[in-house]
């Protein structure tokens, strides 16, 4: 399996790709490497915006 793609501390672009998801995209700061999840390396992330966290996919990031 291939490694994670972003860095702890890298800014990065969020992007949901579900308009029924709550929350929006915008830029984020990768605080957290955590285990992959069907294939897919999860994040956990802070908003430059508001401060508030939460665990994404690394396909949801650019």
């Amino acid at each position: 399996m291939k490694s994670h793609k972003f860095a702890v501390g890298q800014t990065v672009r969020f992007s949901p790709g579900s308009k029924s998801f709550s929350g929006s995209g915008g830029s984020f700061k990768v605080v957290r490497l955590l285990p992959a999840e069907a294939n897919d390396y999860q994040y956990r992330v802070k908003s430059n915006a508001d401060g508030h966290e939460r665990v994404v996919k690394e396909s949801q990031l650019s």
